[in-house]
């Protein structure tokens, strides 16, 4: 069926009519009346069609759009070799020759008969000079004999060529000549040209449609393909068998679902509810729009299946995370004794690894040996990615191995094997190897091997591939960009990874999540805050971007936004997800609230080994030995088995409460009873144990005996030991270890500071004390953090620069001037003068007085402060916040780096442990 209009589109006026605006023309509930045989709601054929979109200005043109006149040789397109030329049966090689010949003194009198001659014999240059030297145009026959040869060649050059000319001689392209510029063009991928032929062509038939809908879906335009589709509808033009699978595809692609059950209707409407290839395309739409059901519905209706139908509903269970029922459709399919082809046997291959299933995996292996797939490059890469989802690498390697040739995607599958499986270096020397190869990386390629510079901090080889990505094109790829946000932030470049992702031309919740978890890991939890809040207008969170967001919210202790995230979470009924649960435990545990953390753990239903050593490691910081120590117990109890965390917990609850026997039954107990080999933290844990208590030359001994090379660590655990019980020469021996391993880590210059101000060894401390100058490590900013009205507050040390700083200090005095009335002097004297600016300034800032003193002003009466401290506390400070709580009667926890402090009228939680009131002076 052929209709003809005229000027209804021209090409220099383009107008887009969306897919919206078609719906809300009347095509919106087609299939609630299936069963009418007519189109109501079309407008009649004589109705003129709306004008044709150009390629969308949201995408770039896969071309440069045609204004004037065809180019000769867009420089967008590339010269293709056209495969051999075929010399017609019974002809002589003299033939061609004599066509040439005969075609050169015929082409001034027939240039038509001379093109058709020359074409008939594949002489596509000769065709070319007789049609571009010609006087007149030759006749719409030669013409399509021209277009034909050139797709058949797949000359892009000659084919633009030959389009210009026919459009500088055509007005109008009649319509055999118009489809067949129509299939060339689309052939190449020009669909830009193809629309301006489209435009020009007052009569179309179905196959006209065909091809333009099926070009601009092919070329990614999808939306713009549906488009088509309706006006072809508006037009008049009944689609046929070919029509509804390249329509199906652009609706599964986009995806729409509303959209493919309207053209679900149209199928029916029209009679092609029987056709094989469309329901086929119909389960493939179904499924791809996530509808399963609807999808196992049409198939399961088919009176006729083949393999592909087989194939499309085993793909649409797999894609839809139902490979259970994918695998027990591929058993069904074996029953009817369907045989399946390659495609079934690759996918259902990559299913049974992600089911884990071995034994299936390994007969679906046997199976296409079977059935001579085992050499086939597409089977050996589903075989690579099988054995990798199973952790089978070693399998993986043979198969890649065994291989005869190779591509891109076998290479890619090793690489992103290694890199899940927890062998990064391996990874990054198959990529190596694949560069020696002179194979040409994909995206994933890269997106794989970024993934596994993130886990070693290969920042060199990361930037390499930046490059690479950069040069290939693979930036506009979402998996590349979220790769390399990824491997800034694990390589501490987090500004570098804010360029990329500023650079972005979309954004998915992956790549919000990169930076928020990204800002986390750089200690940057302000910003990591600041980039949720402002994803929530944009992209919905998943459990991973909230588990960053909990992060940042328990690093600053940020209780109030922590328990609006809490809520969010609620309301998207995913509380129970992944490792939510454990995230919120940790965001009370970490802000003081051990209630909530206890009814949150309570709650749980399935709790892990990470839910029990979070609370137990809460106990712990909060100074609840005994309590850590049952809970323990009842960990053991219910039948959970302790990890190493779980042992680095125990032990520094025994080292703070000075339980040596404990701590020696606890450590002996993880190698004898729970076949756990002590790791570093375990032997510094131990020490810290044995020094606290006095039993220096025991933790010598201990150190000296251990299997593995002792760290800083355990050394500085013994340089603590000996500054608590002033031994000055074995805290020496263990300063020079310490500061050999880390010579540029202020604390442990800090401890033998005060080992030396303690000893009154003051020449050593100012020796000490250049030193530390010269290295810059004599001054490093405190930080204290407080929560008022849900805005987190920050203080560092000596900074002036907060709006009420004259206030802060104003009230500071006022309770240093009380203190002094009281007889408790807030300072120390100036006798050692040097131990306390090492002490005070350095270790610890003084930065939570500010705090303190900022929410004393800016809260109620009565109400709690909750101050979060990324330094040690110093003596000073933990004397004069007692006395602030009980001056001002108020109850104020700070956490520092070390242990939670809960001060109540006066007295502190931990006990004053550690802090030695003779040494303050009064």
């Amino acid at each position: 069926m052929a209709v003809k209009f005229v000027n209804l589109l021209t090409p220099t006026h383009p107008l887009r009519l969306s897919t919206r605006a078609a719906k809300a023309s009347g095509h919106v509930e087609l299939l609630a009346s299936a069963s009418s045989p007519n189109l109501s709601k079309t407008p009649p054929p004589c109705a003129p069609p709306p004008e044709m979109p150009p390629p969308p200005p949201t995408k770039p043109a896969p071309n440069p759009p045609l204004l004037l006149a065809w180019p000769r040789a867009p420089p967008s397109t590339r010269r293709r070799r056209g495969p051999p030329e075929r010399r017609p049966r019974g002809l002589s090689s003299a033939a061609p020759r004599a066509a040439v010949s005969a075609a050169a003194t015929s082409s001034a009198s027939d240039p038509s008969a001379a093109l058709r001659a020359l074409c008939s014999h594949g002489q596509l240059e000769e065709a070319l000079w007789v049609l571009e030297s010609a006087a007149g145009p030759p006749d719409e026959d030669a013409y399509v004999a021209l277009f034909r040869l050139c797709e058949w060649r797949r000359a892009v050059d000659a084919g633009l060529r030959a389009c210009a000319h026919a459009d500088d001689r055509h007005a109008w392209f009649g319509l055999r000549l118009g489809n067949a510029m129509l299939s060339m063009l689309v052939r190449f991928g020009q669909t830009w040209h193809a629309w301006r032929v489209f435009a020009k062509m007052p009569e179309r038939d179905v196959f006209s449609w065909n091809i333009m809908v099926g070009g601009y879906g092919k070329a990614g335009f999808l939306e713009e393909a549906l488009d088509l589709y309706y006006r072809m509808i508006w037009a008049g033009v009944r689609p046929d068998v070919y029509t509804f699978p390249c329509v199906l595809r652009s609706c599964g692609g986009v995806p729409d679902w509303r959209m493919g059950r309207e053209v679900h209707a149209h199928v029916l409407r029209f009679g092609f509810g029987d056709e094989v290839d469309v329901l086929n395309a119909l389960v493939t739409m179904y499924s791809k729009c996530g509808d399963v059901v609807a999808a196992r519905k049409v198939f399961d209706s088919m009176a006729v299946m083949d393999c592909i139908s087989w194939n499309a509903m085993i793909a649409g269970h797999f894609e839809n995370d139902e490979c259970n029922a994918g695998l027990q459709l591929f058993l069904t399919m074996l029953e009817d004794e369907v045989q399946p082809n390659l495609m079934t046997i690759t996918s259902v291959t990559v299913a049974s690894g992600l089911l884990s299933e071995i034994g299936f995996a390994q007969e679906m292996h046997g199976l296409a040996v079977k059935r001579g797939f085992a050499t086939d490059v597409a089977f050996c890469n589903s075989l690579i990615q099988m054995y990798a989802s199973l952790g089978m690498m070693g399998q993986a390697r043979t198969v890649f191995s065994r291989m005869d040739s190779r591509d891109a995607m076998s290479w890619t599958a090793m690489i992103s094997g290694y890199e899940k499986n927890g062998c990064p270096d391996k990874a990054l020397e198959v990529y190596a190897l694949m560069e020696v190869n002179n194979v040409s990386p994909d995206d994933i390629t890269v997106a794989s091997a970024l993934a596994a510079c993130a886990c070693l901090g290969r920042l060199d080889v990361g930037i390499k591939l930046h490059e690479l990505a950069e040069s290939k094109g693979f930036m506009s790829y979402i998996v590349v960009a979220n790769a390399l946000l990824e491997m800034y932030a694990k390589s501490r470049h987090i500004d570098k990874a804010i360029e990329v992702f500023r650079c972005m031309p979309e954004k998915d919740v992956v790549s919000w999540s990169s930076m928020i978890a990204g800002f986390c890991f750089n200690h940057r939890n302000f910003e990591a805050l600041y980039y949720f809040r402002h994803m929530l207008s944009d992209v919905k969170p998943n459990s991973v971007t909230f588990i960053a967001a909990l992060a940042a919210c328990a690093a600053t202790g940020a209780l109030r936004s922590g328990k609006e995230i809490h809520a969010h979470v609620l309301r998207c009924g995913i509380g129970s997800e992944g490792y939510l649960p454990n995230a919120l435990i940790d965001l009370y545990v970490k802000c003081g609230q051990t209630c909530y953390a206890w009814a949150q753990f309570c709650a749980h239903g399935g709790k892990d080994v990470v839910s029990w050593n979070i609370m137990l490691g809460g106990f712990v910081a909060h100074g609840n030995v005994d309590t850590a120590l049952s809970f323990f117990n009842q960990m053991v109890k219910t039948g959970e088995h302790p990890d190493e965390v779980t042992f680095v917990a125990l032990l520094c609850a025994c080292s703070r409460g000075g339980m040596v026997s404990e701590g020696w039954e606890l450590f002996h107990s993880m190698t004898e009873k729970y076949s756990i080999v002590p790791n570093l933290k375990h032997y510094a844990c131990m020490v810290d144990v044995l020094s606290r208590v006095g039993r220096l030359a025991e933790a010598y001994k201990f150190i000296e005996e251990m299997p593995i090379a002792p760290d800083a660590a355990v050394w500085g655990a013994l340089l603590n030991g000996c500054r608590i019980h002033r031994h000055v020469e074995l805290g020496e021996l263990a300063a020079k270890f310490v500061l050999e391993l880390e010579p540029n880590d202020a604390g442990y210059h800090v401890l033998l500071c005060d080992l030396y101000a303690d000893t009154g060894r003051w020449d050593q401390l100012a020796r000490l004390r250049k030193t530390m100058r010269e290295k810059g490590l004599d001054h490093d900013s405190g930080c204290s953090w407080v929560e008022v009205k849900g805005v987190v507050h920050a203080f560092l040390t000596d900074d002036e620069s907060h709006p009420q700083m004259r206030e802060i200090n104003a009230v500071l005095h006022g309770i240093y001037e009380r203190m002094k009335a009281s007889g408790f002097a807030p300072v120390e004297s100036n006798a050692s003068e040097d131990k306390v600016v090492s002490k005070d300034d350095i270790f610890c800032g003084h930065s939570e007085r500010q705090a303190v003193a900022f929410g004393l002003i800016n809260t109620t009466p009565g109400t709690s402060i909750s101050i979060t401290k990324n330094r040690y506390t110093c003596q000073t400070c933990h004397r004069i916040l007692k006395a602030i709580s009980n001056i001002v009667r108020r109850e104020i926890s700070v956490r520092d780096s070390e242990q939670f402090h809960h001060f109540k009228d006066g007295s502190c939680s931990c006990g004053d442990e550690g802090y030695d009131e003779l040494r303050e002076g009064g």
